[in-house]
């Protein structure tokens, strides 16, 4: 369990979440079980979000998420740069998302969202066009391949830097620019079926890097 709040400058901060990441990944290396717990609530949120912007929201999310951190406490010898845990972590989610596409493509599911299993809605823009848009997008993004559906998703749902992309799909900044050209074409392709994504692409949204 966390340990109990502790106050500074009149700023409460709670003592489990002091340590430094590197300082848990050395200590969770040893076995430290309260260290392997204060990673997971400190990344789990990150990991879920990249698992939902690559996948829409799963029934089996939270199942993916356990999956992503049983992986990282077995292989965590291995993580090179203690500091860099949650760049690892995202590699890894991006990872097990691309087994989980493929398997569920393997099963030939297609996956239809019921308003109430939808991912977040843009801040402010929770109308029914929009949630429309939203598994309209999901739908476009079923058909795609995984190398390129797991990088458009992170840059352009998630919002993650070039370099972090990059860094999570385990790539070069240039092959990683090459596979967004060719993402955002496949999506736009897709889009045009969609009488809610065409209308916005037809007014001159574009992704294109720079």
């Amino acid at each position: 369990m966390p340990s109990a709040p502790e106050r500074t400058s009149n700023v409460v901060r709670p003592a489990a979440f002091q340590r430094a990441d590197g300082e848990l990944v050395v200590a969770a290396r040893r076995g430290d079980a309260g260290a392997q717990a204060q990673i997971f609530d400190r990344h789990a949120p990150h990991v879920a979000r990249v698992l939902a912007r690559i996948l829409g929201t799963e029934r089996e999310l939270a199942d993916l998420v356990h999956d992503v951190f049983v992986m990282a406490f077995r292989d965590l010898a291995r993580l090179s740069d203690e500091n860099a845990l949650k760049a690892w972590l995202s590699a890894i989610a991006v990872n097990t998302a691309r087994g989980h596409i493929r398997r569920r493509s393997r099963r030939r599911w297609l996956r239809f969202f019921a308003p109430e299993d939808m991912p977040e809605a843009p801040s402010g823009a929770a109308d029914e066009e929009t949630r429309e848009a939203v598994r309209a997008t999901y739908a476009v993004l079923e058909r795609m391949d995984p190398e390129e559906r797991i990088p458009f998703a992170l840059r352009f749902i998630e919002g993650m830097e070039l370099t972090e992309v990059a860094s999570a799909c385990g790539v070069s900044l240039a092959t990683i620019k090459r596979r967004l050209g060719r993402a955002e074409a496949a999506f736009l392709e897709g889009a045009r079926a969609h009488a809610v994504l065409e209308s916005w692409i037809s007014g001159g949204a574009r992704w294109s890097e720079s």
